[in-house]
């Protein structure tokens, strides 16, 4: 089940036993968990409680007053969760799976605590005045948490400023596009947002630098990517020549339009392999991060995968019995149902990758 929490509700669990364990408690409850809520101070769970100008300080006090101290921790005992936690963990999960989410944070914990009302947290909670209605109507109006359908605000303004010549209807097109792109991914892809960056967002944001004097790579890789077949190209080159660059000025243009319209509602992430690596203490948490992310990029096929130094990935996360990520990346690559863009070295390209046949 850990696999369905995000990085931040795993701090937040981490955080739980060591709330446990500074109040000499030698259970986890969801009293715990609302502690950790609070000294982690960030999150939706913790904006929608400000927002309901609730005084955080308050609710831990009333919390340490009234915990139960007949359950002493002793040196050396291990210190668990209750079933109300466990059952509390499982509530948020299908909390997150009610709002069309796949992994499940913060906002998703303090629901299933107010849900479960059997617990000292949502006791406290309601007798200040905060209930489960209360936190799903705050949870409806944070923007990027429900996803959005039909045609947006922005789409009528670009009606309305058609007449203000081409050049404007173009630019409120592009930013027309970026603002979608940038829901789209909010919304549909929430595993791979964790592990990986959208260039074509930074793009938008005017946070990449341009490009100068790589416009016949840049429109090369553009030429490969429209290929219906054979179409994930890999970029050769020494350490520090501008790989990636090339694939920032391939975002930039895919923001202005001037690729072909193959390429006009395409995403560019770059994959953060460490991070995805990161954390996987127990066999099948790495596949089941490449799977999740896999299915995400197979629903959404306007999404080019970029992967700087590709070779890292031939061995990655891999242990006796198990895949490593090249080995999974392989079938859909094979079957066009992904699309990827690999940068190397000459030297680990000849060593990792050119071998390998398929």
């Amino acid at each position: 089940m850990i696999n369905q929490f995000s990085r931040k509700v795993s701090d937040i669990l981490v955080y739980s036993k060591e709330e446990a364990n500074r109040l000499r408690n030698n259970y986890i409850g969801p009293e715990h968990l609302l502690l950790a809520l609070i000294r982690d101070g960030e999150g939706n769970a913790v904006k929608m409680l400000s927002k309901l100008n609730i005084n955080l300080f308050e609710i831990k006090k009333r919390i340490e007053l009234r915990l139960d101290q007949s359950d002493i921790l002793f040196p050396g005992e291990d210190i668990l969760f209750t079933k109300e936690t466990n059952r509390v963990l499982k509530m948020c999960v299908l909390e997150a799976r009610l709002l069309k989410k796949e992994i499940a944070d913060t906002e998703h914990i303090l629901l299933a605590i107010l849900k479960d009302k059997d617990n000292l947290a949502a006791t406290v909670l309601e007798e200040n005045n905060v209930d489960y209605t209360k936190v799903a109507e705050q949870l409806e109006e944070l923007p990027n948490i429900n996803t959005s359908m039909g045609f947006s605000e922005e789409e009528e303004e670009d009606e309305e400023e058609s007449g203000k010549g081409r050049s404007g209807k173009n630019k409120a097109d592009n930013q027309h596009y970026a603002q979608t792109a940038t829901k789209k991914s909010a919304n549909d892809t929430p595993v791979l947002d964790n592990f990986s960056t959208d260039m074509t967002k930074a793009a938008e944001e005017g946070k990449l630098d341009p490009v100068v004097g790589r416009e016949k790579e840049i429109e090369r890789l553009a030429q490969i990517l429209s290929r219906r077949k054979k179409n994930n190209p890999v970029l050769i080159g020494e350490p520090g020549v501008g790989k990636s660059a090339i694939v920032e000025g391939l975002a930039l243009r895919i923001i202005q339009r001037k690729v072909s319209r193959i390429l006009f509602d395409k995403r560019v992430v770059a994959l953060d392999m460490t991070a995805v690596i990161a954390g996987t203490k127990y066999r099948g948490q790495f596949e089941e991060r490449i799977r999740s992310i896999l299915n995400e990029l197979q629903r959404n096929p306007n999404i080019i995968l970029f992967i700087d130094e590709v070779h890292t990935i031939v061995g990655a996360g891999s242990a006796a019995g198990s895949l490593d990520a090249a080995n999974m990346l392989k079938p859909a690559l094979a079957r066009g149902e992904i699309q990827c863009i690999g940068a190397t070295t000459p030297d680990e390209y000849r060593k990792n990758i050119e071998k390998d046949g398929a």
